[in-house]
């Protein structure tokens, strides 16, 4: 595994010392990161009482030369609504964002890395 697109949950857990998320990071040559987890971070950070020291270390993460910021277009709201819809007909809806996160994936054609179990139910998602 060389590259792979983050959930919001691991650039959480990651600032949090997670040992085995750094590890993992450490062994890859390409992160990416959708603009989707990059807004649930900034409201996350919006909601604590750290916004400026938060905001400096995600800006110190996405300037690294191994991270991508992946956008949101018109092929990413494709694979969308192919995964809404194929979670509505198993019934096993997720959340909206997390489907928005599991299309950008699907788009750049990388494995998520996420410790959110409910990304299994979106067919053919790889998953680190």
């Amino acid at each position: 595994m060389n590259r792979i697109i983050i959930d919001t949950n691991i650039y959480s857990n990651l600032l949090r010392g997670n040992f085995e998320i750094n590890e993992v990071l450490r062994q890859v040559s390409h992160i990416g990161i959708s603009v989707i987890s990059i807004g649930e971070l900034l409201s996350g950070f919006r909601a604590g009482n750290k916004i400026n020291e938060n905001r400096e270390e995600l800006e110190q993460f996405l300037d690294s030369p191994r991270v991508t910021i992946y956008q949101v277009d018109v092929d990413t709201a494709e694979y969308y609504s192919a995964i809404l819809n194929q979670l509505k007909k198993k019934g096993t809806p997720i959340p909206t964002n997390d489907i928005w996160i599991a299309a950008v994936a699907f788009q750049q054609g990388l494995p998520l890395y996420t410790l959110d179990s409910h990304f299994s139910y979106v067919e053919g998602l790889l998953l680190r």
